[in-house]
């Protein structure tokens, strides 16, 4: 495989500026001296739109969108380019097929850590948390369309942002304690955010929420039915504007107020206060086991069954780097983040990951064997060694963040 590049048709733009058309693709291909021709199956970044508005499209349906190394790479030079081009008002992000984005591609990842490529883990997961960067402090509105599954990595791409859209098909997860990891790329900063403890709910449990309640919860900025989410991209793209007030205007005209369900968690957030308010991961547990004796609701069993499987260390890490998000800002987390992976992949007090990935990737019994094997076994001192700088880790440079100090806060979330 070569370097993948980016093919820009720019004597089409120039002649016709508001013309909606593809005006470039972005992928791996052989060096055929063709840049025209293309292998489909290889184009998992595509980009459509006109001059003024361009559609940065994940196109790695058969896999969820899952990010991977190329993906992550294109879609950082891509939209670093549009963010100085002047041409460019808008930017819309969005996943093709049933899913905007399920994560990162945990399978390659773990591969190519356990054939001893440190350096390929270090680079995939420091450009991922600088992608995320990217997104939440991008100079020009950017508008993320959630049309269908949004877990993990996904969320990463996401949640920082100005505009988040969802819809009826739009679900939400941060699964990675059943993994053997904890939740990252940012979730530390965005879950700490939410009312009450629902973020530490969300982050313990891996629940799922649909879109009303992902608006509901402030995860969501807006609500549109999915047939009306084309009508949405193409007054996007004839309004061309980088106004984000004239922009909310436009996304309000399309807007929905769905209604949450009965049966949404969210409309039981004084008990999951009083749950997941607790001290530590047992203390949780032992809220909902005496909420569980007065009879409790589905969902209360359903959180029980879910922690009690996790990885016990993926829990208590969980935990505390939410807590610890509370009080700090998105480059705070983001670099504890990447503190924290680096132990989970050099398994300074566990196997937990590589563990998770036979059980669930590889073996697929889906019966990890965690260790430690109980809460308890977690000692806060192995928690400390995980949220403690690595020294003298060649394979891992320290975490960097672009320059963004004329960051005008364009796309500052609302969480």
């Amino acid at each position: 495989m070569m370097n993948a590049k980016i093919l820009i048709n720019e004597k089409n733009l120039q002649k016709k500026k508001k013309e909606k058309s593809t005006v470039s693709v972005i992928g791996q291909y052989p060096d055929d001296n063709n840049g025209d021709i293309l292998i489909a199956s290889l184009i998992r970044v595509l980009i459509e739109g006109n001059s003024d508005v361009r559609k940065v499209i994940l196109n790695r349906p058969e896999k969820l969108n899952s990010l991977t190394y190329e993906m992550i790479s294109q879609l950082t030079r891509t939209l670093r380019a549009y963010e100085i081009d002047p041409a460019v008002k808008l930017v819309i992000l969005k996943g093709k097929g049933n899913a905007f984005c399920a994560g990162g591609d945990v399978v390659k990842a773990v591969h190519f850590i356990l054939a001893g490529h440190w350096s390929f883990a270090a680079s995939f997961y420091k450009k991922q948390l600088i992608l995320d960067y990217l997104l939440a402090t991008y100079k020009k509105p950017l508008v993320a369309l959630i049309n269908g599954i949004v877990m993990g990595g996904g969320a990463g791409l996401t949640m920082h942002g100005r505009f988040r859209i969802v819809t009826e098909n739009t679900v939400f997860a941060m699964p990675e304690a059943s993994l053997g990891l904890f939740a990252d790329v940012g979730a530390s900063c965005f879950l700490s955010k939410l009312p009450g403890f629902f973020g530490e709910y969300l982050g313990l449990t891996g629940a799922r929420l649909d879109g009303s309640e992902m608006l509901a919860c402030g995860l969501a900025t807006h609500f549109i039915a999915s047939k009306d989410l084309l009508l949405l991209e193409n007054a996007l793209s004839e309004l061309g504007c980088a106004d984000t007030a004239t922009i909310d205007d436009l996304v309000n005209r399309f807007k929905g107020q769905p209604p949450l369900k009965h049966q949404s968690t969210f409309r039981r957030l004084d008990t999951i206060n009083g749950c997941f308010s607790g001290r530590t991961v047992e203390e949780i547990l032992i809220s909902l086991e005496n909420e569980a004796a007065k009879g409790a609701e589905k969902w209360i069993d359903k959180a029980k069954i879910s922690m009690k499987s996790a990885s016990p260390t993926g829990l208590k890490i969980t935990l505390r780097s939410i807590r610890e998000g509370r009080m700090q800002n998105l480059e705070q987390c983001l670099s504890r983040e990447y503190t924290i992976f680096r132990h989970i992949v050099r398994r300074t007090v566990s196997s937990d990951l590589f563990e998770g990935a036979r059980a669930l990737f590889f073996n697929k019994d889906k019966k990890p064997k965690w260790e430690p094997s109980k809460l308890e076994l977690v000692t806060e001192e192995m928690l400390d060694r995980c949220f403690t700088e690595v020294d003298g880790d060649d394979d891992w440079d320290k975490l960097q963040f672009p320059d963004r100090s004329d960051f005008t806060g364009m796309a500052k979330a609302k969480l």
